[in-house]
């Protein structure tokens, strides 16, 4: 039985191709215990009596900073998170929560709107208000957290798009 040279390439192209797209993803940045939980911001403040104490981690769009005497509060729009654990903000939010941070942060160093991804604790909820409306913070006491820059928003983003037709793109 005589194999075909072009039928063999196809059969060793197709997989490499697909290990060296993965190869690409930057890893993600922070180590789970197995024990951080998948529960979402919004289901946390449901009954956050039952997650106490528990890992997360979350990350999400700023939305405001506050600082305090012996800590600083961020409260962020949960989004869900990529393989990196990169906030993926095109897709629907899941609730908010607020990033506790022990001592002083700057307020310049986490501007309103920027992504940032948290590793931390969940320590209770707090009642606020978001616009009129009450609402339930969860609290995440936070051991590390990173604010994402646009270069890392896109490093390891596939830029081949496939379709019919004609178009331009322009990023």
């Amino acid at each position: 039985m005589r194999t075909r040279p072009a039928f063999m390439l196809t059969r060793l192209a197709a997989p490499a191709a697909l290990l060296m797209l993965a190869a690409c993803a930057p890893a993600p940045i922070y180590k789970t215990t197995g024990a951080a939980v998948t529960a979402a911001p919004f289901q946390v403040a449901q009954s956050p009596e039952n997650f106490s104490n528990s890992e997360v981690i979350w990350g999400g769009r700023i939305v405001q900073v506050k600082v305090f005497s012996d800590h600083s509060e961020i409260e962020l729009l949960a989004y869900p998170l990529d393989s990196s654990q990169r906030p993926k903000a095109n897709d629907s939010g899941n609730g908010r929560f607020i990033a506790v941070m022990p001592g002083y942060v700057e307020p310049l160093d986490y501007p309103s709107g920027a992504l940032m991804t948290v590793d931390g604790k969940l320590s209770g909820s707090r009642a606020g208000k978001v616009g009129e409306a009450d609402y339930v913070f969860p609290l995440v006491s936070v051991a590390q957290s990173h604010v994402w820059t646009a270069d890392e928003m896109n490093k390891g983003r596939n830029n081949v798009r496939f379709g019919v037709g004609l178009g331009v793109g322009i990023r």
